[in-house]
This record gives structure tokens, C-alpha cells and sequence, in this order.
């Protein structure tokens, strides 16, 4: 479907699962991954390249994938990032076919203060977020099995954070699979 406006939105005919994350943590990586196409969502080695709202539509259309604009790009004039913010927001009103948002977070790096501002729009919205790890081929398994348990307990008082993370790795196909059960007992619903 590619990238529209929120003057040009999809009718709310199909449950939807959104995917958000701070720039170059691997969202179109995963997005790609766990549909099982190479190229579904496009891949760049620029952050902030996601600056629409992406909706793609999953095979059999019973739902569609909404690719949220990345957030915390550095790089980025603060009108475009307020900009994205605000496009952001006002998406997730009122959007009752929105199931879950996937929250990314790079496991290298753990939540950041710009991941909770994110947090705090998903609780203020009402809307069922759940965090993954990505990147988890690159921590040793002691650090990996660490971040989980302080991800875990960082999300336990969060209004709107589903309880239970989903720790993945792309290049390693790690938590894939898991990430699509959620999706299907969603879809389910």
C-alpha cells in the first residue's frame, strides 16, 4: 500500500499492528523478517528514513502492518521530528482496529528517555504496546539474558505495556516466530 497521509488513511476494515522504534533499530529488518519478504519494507543504512506512515497489507489481506515514523533521529531538523510526533499522535486516535504497536528497542542500548516518551504517548492513548528486543546477536547471552530482566521490570508499572517481551535477533531468525504467534492470536480476537 506504501506510504499515505492522514488525509488519506485506510478505512479501519482490517486489524492492524504498528511497529515503532528510535532510527536504524532494526524496524524495517524485522518488518521484513517476519512477513518473510526481502524487500516488503524498505531497508537503508541512513536512520530516519521512515518518515510516513507506511501501511502494508499481509498476504490473504486479513491485516495490515502500519510502520510508525522512526523517532529520536538526531540528525533531523525539530520541525520534521515534531512533525513525525504530531503525524504519530494523531494516528493513534481513536483507531480502534490498532491491536498492538511493537515497540523496538535495541538491545544494545536498552530503553532510552526518548523510547519512554514514546511509551508515555502509547499509555496516554490507551493503546496495548509491546516491547522487542532487537538485535540480540550482538550481546553475549549473559548480557542479553540481563537486558531482558531490566526491560521487564522497566515496563511492569506501564499503563498500556503488554507484560510479556519478545526478545529477536533478524539475521539470526531468533524470536520471529514468536512475534508472528502474537500477531495471529490477534488477528484471532
Amino acid at each position: 500500500m506504501g506510504a499515505v497521509s492522514l488525509d488519506h488513511l485506510p478505512a479501519p476494515d482490517k486489524v492492524e499492528v504498528a511497529f515503532a522504534g528510535r532510527s536504524n533499530v532494526g524496524k524495517s529488518s524485522l518488518i521484513n523478517a517476519i512477513t518473510r519478504q526481502k524487500a516488503l519494507a524498505r531497508t537503508s543504512g541512513e536512520p530516519g528514513r521512515t518518515r510516513e506512515l507506511n501501511f502494508f497489507e499481509t498476504a490473504g489481506g486479513e491485516m495490515r502492518i502500519v510502520d510508525l515514523p522512526g523517532y529520536g533521529y538526531a540528525r533531523a531538523p525539530k520541525d520534521v521530528v515534531e512533525r513525525w510526533t504530531r503525524l504519530t499522535k494523531a494516528f493513534l486516535r481513536g483507531r480502534v482496529n490498532l491491536k498492538r504497536a511493537f515497540v523496538l528497542i535495541d538491545s544494545r542500548h536498552g530503553i532510552k528517555d526518548v523510547d519512554k516518551g514514546i511509551m508515555d504517548v502509547f499509555d496516554e492513548a490507551a493503546v496495548s504496546y509491546q516491547i522487542v528486543l532487537t538485535k540480540l546477536d550482538k550481546l553475549k547471552p549473559g548480557q542479553a539474558q540481563r537486558m531482558i530482566e531490566e526491560t521487564e521490570t522497566a515496563i511492569m508499572k506501564r499503563p498500556a505495556a503488554f507484560p510479556r517481551l519478545v526478545a529477536t535477533s533478524s539475521a539470526k531468525r531468533t524470536g520471529l516466530d514468536m512475534i508472528r504467534a502474537e500477531i495471529a492470536a490477534l488477528i484471532q480476537q
